[in-house]
């Protein structure tokens, strides 16, 4: 079973009325979304290793730590790319690979036209930025493409879940942990999470 943890603190449930609201202007969504992606970030990287270092203060020398471990950002284009400045500004020192793949609703099949990682991943820990996790599929096939490459632990983050996608990770990748914001009422019949947001690519980007 993999673990799962929904991030009620009074500020992320603040900024998720922001989002939901089809009022909330691109610039503001796009602005949010980055703020709740660094607090994600916070609440994600708890567990990293820590070593020793050595250094001086103005005043005298002294021990701090520092995190150990080598980690990769994998982002799901193209929502996902609205998460990535708050988790770079949270993690500056991380890797960062695309990946794009999309749902085809005629084919009801995921299609991949994008793939590219560093060039060392292996045994490294990813944190996969998938904003919304609607049916799972999209999230499903990239998580089947990193373990390809033998990479370390993955940790799932998205803003807003539903059920069933949550049900499917759960199912095929029970390793994975996830951290999400809030878990959603359902999706309807086009896919879409209720309440929700609407389409989170489109409002970021204001391609509607």
């Amino acid at each position: 079973m993999s673990h799962l943890h929904v991030i009620q603190h009074p500020l992320f449930q603040h900024k998720l009325g922001i989002l939901r609201n089809r009022n909330t202007s691109s610039y503001e969504f796009r602005t949010v979304f980055s703020e709740l992606s660094g607090l994600l970030a916070y609440e994600a990287t708890k567990d990293l290793a820590l070593k020793d270092d050595p250094i001086e203060t103005p005043l005298e020398k002294t021990v701090v730590r520092r995190v150990a471990e080598e980690v990769v950002i994998a982002c799901i284009l193209r929502a996902g790319e609205g998460m990535l400045d708050g988790f770079l500004r949270a993690i500056p020192f991380a890797q960062v690979g695309h990946i794009g793949i999309y749902r085809d609703k005629n084919m009801e099949n995921t299609v991949e036209y994008y793939f590219k990682m560093p060039k060392e991943v292996r045994g490294k820990k990813i944190f996969l930025l998938d904003p919304l996790l609607a049916t799972g599929d999209t999230a499903l096939a990239a998580l089947d493409r990193l373990k390809q490459y033998q990479v370390g632990p993955i940790k799932l983050i998205t803003i807003f879940s539903s059920e069933v996608g949550l049900n499917k990770v759960r199912a095929e990748h029970p390793d994975v942990e996830i951290f999400t914001c809030s878990v959603e009422r359902e999706l309807d019949d086009h896919g879409y999470l209720r309440p929700g947001v609407g389409d989170a690519g489109d409002r970021l980007f204001r391609t509607v």
